[in-house]
C-alpha cells in the first residue's frame, strides 16, 4: 500500500492541481469582491449543485445513456469499416470523397434533418452523437491501417492469413495506438453532442436542465450544471486512460515510455 501511494504521489500532476486550486479560489475572491448576483461564487454554485443533485443525477444519467448508445454504434460501425478502407484502397477510393464531403459538416447541423426521419425522440439524439462520434473513429482507423509497416502484411500472407484474419490479427494491432487516440476524441465528442442536442430538441438531459436555468435566469444552476459535466467528463478521462494504458502497455515498453 505504501509503495502504491508513493507511486500516485509520484505521478499525479501537482502543478496542475496547484494552478486549478489558485484559479478557483481566485474565482471565490473575484465573487465576493463584485457581490452580483449575476457572478456567483464556487462555494455558491457548489451548494446548488448538491441541493438540485437529486434533479441533476437522473438527468446525467439520460445524457451519458444517449453518448453511450452513439458511440458504441459508432465504434461498432467505423471500426471495423476503417480498417478495410485502410487495407483495400481500391474500396477507398469510391468512399473517401463522401467521407470528405460529410466530415466538415457540423453535427448541430443535421438536428433538423434527424428530427424530419426520427421525430424530437432519443432516437433522434443518438444518431446525431452517431454521426459526430463517427468521424474521428473512421480518419484515425483509416490512417492507423495504412499505416502500418509492410512487412507485417508480408509476413501474414506468407503465412496463409486470409485478408480478414490480416485485418483482425496485424492490423487491428499495429493501429490500436492511433486508435485509441481516435476513441478519446469520439468520446469526448459524444458527450459534447450529447448536450447540445438536447439543449436544443428535448425535455430532458443535462442539456434541458442548462436550457431551463438559462431560461429563468438561474446563473448559479447553469454553472453547477457546467460543473456536473466538467467532473463527469474527468471521471470518464481517467477511465479511459486506465483502459488505454492497460491494452497499450506493450506498446509503451517498446517506446520506453512511461503510462500516462
Amino acid at each position: 500500500m505504501n509503495f502504491s501511494l508513493s507511486s500516485f504521489a509520484s505521478r499525479f500532476n501537482w502543478p496542475g492541481a496547484i494552478f486549478m486550486a489558485l484559479l478557483l479560489l481566485l474565482w471565490e475572491w473575484s465573487a465576493r469582491a463584485v457581490a452580483s448576483p449575476n457572478f456567483p461564487g464556487l462555494l455558491q454554485v457548489l451548494g446548488v449543485l448538491i441541493n438540485d443533485s437529486a434533479e441533476l443525477a437522473p438527468q446525467m444519467a439520460v445524457t451519458l445513456w444517449r453518448a453511450a448508445a452513439g458511440f458504441a454504434l459508432a465504434l461498432v460501425v467505423m471500426l471495423p469499416l476503417g480498417i478495410f478502407i485502410g487495407r483495400t484502397p481500391a474500396f477507398g477510393r469510391y468512399v473517401e470523397p463522401m467521407i470528405d464531403l460529410l466530415r466538415p459538416l457540423p453535427p448541430l447541423a443535421i438536428v433538423p434533418v434527424a428530427m424530419l426521419f426520427m421525430g424530437t425522440g432519443s432516437a433522434a439524439k443518438i444518431s446525431v452523437i452517431f454521426y459526430s462520434a463517427s468521424f474521428p473513429l473512421l480518419i484515425h482507423a483509416i490512417d492507423a491501417t495504412r499505416g502500418t509497416h509492410p512487412l507485417l502484411v508480408q509476413v501474414g500472407r506468407s503465412l496463409g492469413l486470409t485478408r480478414v484474419e490480416i485485418m483482425r490479427q496485424i492490423d487491428l494491432p499495429a493501429a490500436l495506438p492511433k486508435i485509441m487516440a481516435g476513441v478519446r476524441v469520439a468520446i469526448a465528442v459524444a458527450l459534447l453532442i450529447s448536450v447540445s442536442s438536447e439543449m436544443l430538441l428535448s425535455t430532458d438531459g443535462v442539456g434541458n436542465y442548462l436550457m431551463r436555468s438559462q431560461e429563468q435566469f438561474r446563473i448559479a444552476a447553469g454553472l453547477a450544471g457546467l460543473i456536473a459535466i466538467a467532473l463527469v467528463s474527468l471521471t470518464i478521462n481517467i477511465g479511459v486512460r486506465a483502459i488505454e494504458n492497460h491494452l497499450l502497455a506493450w506498446h509503451r515498453k517498446s517506446l520506453g515510455s512511461a503510462p500516462l
